[in-house]
């Protein structure tokens, strides 16, 4: 976990010098302590630091959610993106940014509680069509409901798309690909709040997680209120998911990926997982936020596409692992 701290402070310092208009390390040093031009200010407190922020705490929320998901359902491959959740809470903020185009007249402190309400929808639908009362949820169930959801609410979303004027269409396509695209403090101050009280939560009910994990029959006779604390924390898991896209977009298998490499660095003891599950989330994004910044300059790519590449072929290794 220490290591891990130390990555994202030097992906963090990487990160800030990583653009257009380039500043030396000691151009760097001066800004950060006040003694910079305005300008180097403008670019580093206003436009840099922010995403910075915004992609650390988006892949702190979206890797603890799908640790959530998966010591919740089971199922190795759970993930907020591939079961749809993302999806939900996707098509809830299209819609309001299709009839609000003007972000910066609205209030931004909407974004996730919209979000939250679309993503707490579709997992609703999975939950209710993957469970069955004498076998409980299914992994295999559950996870060809989400796709079968995701792919419902995709449709959707492309429907909408065909009411959109052009710029609207154009930047709706570029956060669908999973772009940091609320880079300023309003939407940092927008989101903290959501990954801090959650992450917390989902650490709380740590134990709780470890005892679902050795199955229904287990739990119960440990005393566990199984189908109350399930509940609770998919909501925490789908909270933290919606807050999350509601800035960023669509960034898939960060859920997917965060969990799991964790697992592998510190094993599956949740009081240890979940922090070095956010620590591997956020340097994950940050790290794909500032490649995508830095590989085809002046232009950008979208860091959901970033590691998407990464994550496409590890979710076909695991599932290959699973039926082995």
């Amino acid at each position: 976990m220490i290591s891990l701290f130390l990555f994202i402070i030097l992906v963090v310092v990487i990160s800030m010098n990583t653009g257009f208009i380039k500043l030396s390390p000691l151009e760097l040093f001066y800004t950060l302590f006040g003694f910079g031009t305005s300008e180097q200010a403008l670019i580093l407190f206003e436009f840099r630091l922010p995403r910075i922020v915004l992609s650390i705490l988006v892949g702190m929320g979206l890797a603890v959610s799908g640790a959530i998901l998966q010591g919740v359902t089971r199922n190795a491959l759970a993930d907020p993106g591939i079961l749809g959740i993302n999806a939900g809470a996707g098509l809830m903020v299209m819609l309001y940014i299709s009839y609000f185009p003007s972000t910066t007249n609205t209030p931004i402190f909407i974004l996730p509680v919209l979000a939250f309400i679309g993503a707490t929808a579709a997992a609703s639908c999975i939950y209710i069509l993957s469970y069955k009362r004498d076998e409980g949820i299914s992994p295999v169930r559950l996870l060809l409901t989400g796709v079968a959801i995701a792919a419902g609410i995709s449709s959707a979303m492309i429907i909408l798309t065909l009411r959109l004027s052009p710029e609207s269409y154009q930047f709706v396509a570029t956060w669908l690909a999973g772009s940091i695209w609320g880079s300023n403090w309003k939407f940092v101050l927008a989101l903290l709040p959501w990954i801090i009280i959650l992450i917390i939560f989902a650490y709380v009910k740590a134990n709780v997680l470890n005892i679902l994990n050795l199955g229904d029959v287990t739990a119960v006779g440990l005393g566990a209120s199984i189908e109350k604390e399930r509940r609770l924390l998919l909501l925490a898991a789908v909270g933290l998911a919606g807050a999350s896209v509601s800035v960023s977009g669509g960034i898939g298998f960060v859920g997917l990926i965060g969990p799991h490499l964790a697992r592998q660095l510190v094993g599956a003891r949740h009081q240890i997982l979940i922090p070095t599950s956010a620590l591997v989330g956020g340097l994950l994004v940050l790290v794909a936020d500032t490649i995508g910044r830095w590989i085809l300059q002046p232009s950008e790519i979208p860091a959901g596409i970033i590691v998407a590449i990464i994550g496409a072929p590890y979710f076909l290794y695991l599932l290959t692992r699973l039926e082995d």
